[in-house]
């Protein structure tokens, strides 16, 4: 939760819609939109919401953190590593962020484990929960 990370204008290129047949949008936009639109509405209801998957190390490590600095969170946990991948390439689609977990504060993405502990640790993720 770094100022450069907020501030950052950088952004991955992207195919624009106009470059995909209507077919294709079409597809892009079903799929897994249950998943989708089930992480986008705890995201926008819940003060911090963690997305992961059952076994993943970091996503242990990011919820004991959170338990540990006292910060409420809301889970979410889509299968394992042999289970569930095409929900959770969806949520990947949808917020740009390659890994998990996936740490959401106020309705904003913060990143995964690394970005969340850092934000932990100089206070700036508890400061921005209020």
């Amino acid at each position: 939760m770094t100022a450069q990370a907020s501030t950052s204008s950088a952004k991955r290129p992207l195919l624009d819609d106009a470059r995909r047949s209507e077919a294709a949008n079409t597809r892009i936009a079903a799929f897994n939109s249950e998943t989708v639109d089930a992480v986008r509405t705890a995201v926008e209801k819940n003060a911090v919401v963690v997305v992961g998957m059952a076994q993943n190390p970091f996503v242990k490590k990011v919820r004991a953190a959170l338990d540990g600095a006292g910060i409420p969170f809301t889970y979410l946990e889509y299968g394992s590593y042999l289970s569930e991948w095409k929900p959770r390439l969806a949520i990947k689609l949808w917020s740009g962020w390659p890994t998990f977990p996936q740490v959401f504060v106020k309705g904003i993405l913060i990143g995964g484990h690394a970005e969340a502990v850092a934000g932990i640790a100089d206070g700036s993720l508890k400061a921005a929960v209020g």
